[in-house]
């Protein structure tokens, strides 16, 4: 019991570190999103500055800009820059496969601060409803009500999610909307809660850019470049990496042919289906007796 007992505390020790980290890199990283900036300098500081301060990425430094909600990234040898933009960054550190999630908007364009906030508070009056016994419905309904009362609309088909082990996104789903039943929360749960609130119809859709992958399956590929590829990726186990972290050759038709082995999926940019705008906050918690603990705080 007392083994048991001190493996829980060191595994817990390892998402506080995780967050710590994150939160170091998550401020500089704020600091550097400016007009004129590169958007692969950022990425590359944030996973770069992961790895010195003793973290590792537990996913490609996601960049999206004005109706992209999620899964942008830049691409190798980048030369995009920042413009009057909204931007979401969201980032994640892990320490042995436990993970930190967090994100926030930056509003490049100072004429969408509301959007903002409305992100930000509907993040912590979820938090705020946190607890063990605590139900995710519970969690949705705050935060789309909150959202509604800034003037917003949250993305339905996006949500909050449970992290686990070398688990980027695991049970439970945390919704942004109200859902008639949810999954009960329970003491030591590991969860981020990440809202997307819009000025435009609420849903996301697939965009045609496709730059993050991650490893679902363990099947024989024929192809030798394929079989590189699948080297070269299987360090990052389950967690999704980026195509611009790869350096094999015929890159692109491998990732074809292993993700149409089912061995890897592919993870497209989400954007506004009506090209509204979008903010994102998210922290990761940890759910306690009573409430919970921010661990990217």
């Amino acid at each position: 019991m007392e083994n048991k007992l001190q493996e829980i505390e060191e595994i817990i020790g390892k998402y506080r570190k995780a967050g710590e980290i994150l939160s170091t890199v998550r401020s500089e990283a704020k600091d550097k999103i400016k007009v004129g900036a590169s958007l692969l300098e950022v990425a590359d500081h944030v996973e770069q500055r992961t790895i010195e301060l003793g973290g590792f990425p537990a996913f490609p430094c996601n960049i999206s800009r004005n109706d992209e909600a999620a899964h942008a990234t830049p691409l190798a040898g980048d030369k995009t820059v920042f413009g009057e933009d909204v931007v979401k960054l969201d980032l994640g550190v892990h320490i042995d496969g436990y993970i930190a999630d967090s994100a926030l908007t930056v509003d490049l364009t100072n004429e969408n601060a509301d959007l903002v906030k409305a992100s930000e508070a509907a993040l912590y009056a979820a938090i705020d409803t946190v607890r063990s016994g605590a139900n995710t419905a519970e969690l949705g309904a705050v935060i789309e009500d909150t959202i509604h009362e800034h003037g917003f609309k949250p993305i339905v088909n996006l949500t909050g999610h449970g992290v686990g082990q070398y688990l980027a996104h695991a049970p439970p789903s945390i919704p942004n909307r109200h859902i008639d039943h949810g999954a009960t929360l329970e003491t030591g749960d590991i969860i981020a809660i990440e809202p997307f609130a819009t000025d435009g119809a609420g849903i996301i859709s697939d965009g045609a850019l496709t730059e993050i992958f991650s490893l679902v399956g363990n099947k024989p590929i024929r192809l030798p470049a394929a079989r590189k590829v699948l080297k070269e990726i299987e360090p990052y186990r389950t967690l999704p990496f980026a195509r611009r972290w790869l350096t094999s050759d015929k890159l692109d038709y491998s990732l074809m042919q292993l993700e149409k082995a089912g061995i890897i999926t592919s993870y497209p940019v989400l954007k506004e289906v009506e090209g509204g705008l979008v903010s994102q906050a998210e922290h990761t918690v940890i759910v306690t007796d009573d409430g919970c603990e921010i661990t990217t705080k």
